[in-house]
């Protein structure tokens, strides 16, 4: 019998009860997950949980909360309403760990839902743009389906998985979720180059996606040798690979290779992984593990925040009591930076939201959450400079923090703190 179906024939699967578990980011098997929507009649409480994903999430929609509940291990915009009107929940871990949850059977899965490259000559796929904790779903669900995508990247490292593992296969030939590299604003290019400035020849990077990390790697076109041990990239690093800026030939751990567990940007980034052996893809409990990031000399983990309190405590997955986002990598990078030789843990964000509130705070918003404590941050960058907070006393850190505050809020910022202080 052949394992090739249609998407509506492979969900039929899914019962009601089940844990669903879908491939995160850019590889979110939409198709997949949209033909599950359509049995939302004939189902009740099946739970879909992941990371991240790109694209639509209709099982989503509050109007069939009876049949799908969300599970987000971190939160993206598509199923941000959900934990308001109550058919989402959010459960706090770190990346790390992730995979641990379904290998410690914590949470043990019924189907996987994920999105792979067409089987070669051997009979192999690869998981492409997203590993993460995909892996380990695979071994635990008692059903794997997989979108067969002619589009998927082929990539090397954990994700490369026989179809014997794979139950059912649904060939789709749609374009991988994308974002074009975003531009940077004046105060972003600030922002990039105070935190070029601390990064040295032959250190290792951590950075995400977005306009800061891009203003940063702009900067960084004179540097010499250096490494990418990172959650995820973005185009931003192209360049510098292809003009020898990161070779990679300085780091600790996997010497000479790029390391990731997933990717988001342009076709040109696909294209660029694509049967590139120079791109490692790992699972994010190795990726993630603090005990390898530290090997790296001279680790820099760049990162960002919602908020940061004149103590130097980091908020960076919720706005209150209100959850945005997640508690992703952020500690697992800033302690494993912290750690290695000559390294350095950055939090980088911009002085101001674009509504004109500070984001550097007398003292986080009531319910906010710390994803990195006060005694684990070592820089915080705004486009008015760099703090530095190591060592540093809570006096000595409520000062470096107000100096870099956007001018308009640091008399308001610094009277706040004091005044709260006094009445204690």
């Amino acid at each position: 019998m052949s394992k090739y179906v249609t998407a509506e024939e492979a969900v039929k699967v899914v019962k009601s009860g089940d844990r669903v578990y879908l491939q995160a980011a850019a590889a979110a098997p939409t198709i997949l997950a949209n033909a599950l929507t359509e049995r939302a009649s004939e189902l009740r409480n099946v739970e879909i949980c992941h990371l991240h994903t790109e694209g639509e999430a209709r099982y989503a929609n509050p109007d069939l909360s009876e049949s799908f509940h969300v599970n987000s291990f971190f939160i993206g915009a598509n199923v941000r309403h959900t934990l308001k009107a109550g058919n989402g929940s959010y459960t706090p871990v770190f990346l790390s760990e992730l995979p641990h949850l379904f290998r410690k059977n914590v949470l043990p899965l019924d189907v996987a839902f994920i999105h792979v490259s067409p089987p070669d000559r051997h009979g192999y796929c690869s998981l492409g743009v997203s590993v993460e904790a995909t892996v380990a779903a695979i071994e635990n669900a008692k059903i794997v389906i997989a979108q067969v995508n002619p589009q998927m990247p082929r990539t090397f490292g954990d994700g490369i998985l026989h179809v014997s593992e794979i139950d059912y296969l649904v060939e789709v030939n749609v374009p991988i979720y994308g974002h074009a590299p975003e531009l940077f604003t004046a105060e972003e290019e600030k922002i990039g180059a105070f935190v070029a400035s601390l990064i040295d020849d032959k250190s290792t990077l951590q950075m995400g996606i977005g306009s800061i990390p891009n203003a940063a790697l702009s900067k960084l076109k004179n540097h010499k040798d250096l490494g990418l041990h990172t959650e995820m990239f973005s185009d931003g690093v192209i360049d510098l690979i292809e003009n020898d800026v990161i070779n990679c030939n300085y780091k600790g751990t996997l010497r000479g290779r790029v390391l990731a567990t997933f990717l988001i940007g342009s076709k040109r980034l696909y294209d660029f992984v694509n049967d590139n052996p120079f791109i490692e893809m790992k699972e994010s409990s190795m990726v993630n593990d603090t005990a390898r990031i530290r090997k790296n000399p001279n680790m820099i983990a760049i990162n960002s925040a919602i908020e940061v309190d004149l103590t130097g405590q980091v908020c960076a997955d919720s706005i209150g009591p209100q959850m945005y986002s997640g508690v992703g990598g952020q500690m697992d990078f800033i302690r494993g930076a912290s750690l290695s030789p000559g390294g350095k843990a950055i939090i980088a964000l911009p002085s101001i939201t674009k509504k004109g509130i500070s984001r550097i705070v007398p003292f986080l918003k009531q319910g906010a959450g710390v994803v990195t404590t006060r005694a684990h941050i070592h820089y915080v960058i705004t486009e008015n400079g760099i703090a530095d907070l190591y060592g540093k006393t809570l006096k000595q850190r409520a000062a470096e923090l107000v100096r870099i505050a956007h001018p308009n809020h640091q008399e308001s910022i610094e009277r706040e703190y004091h005044e709260l202080l006094n009445k204690m």
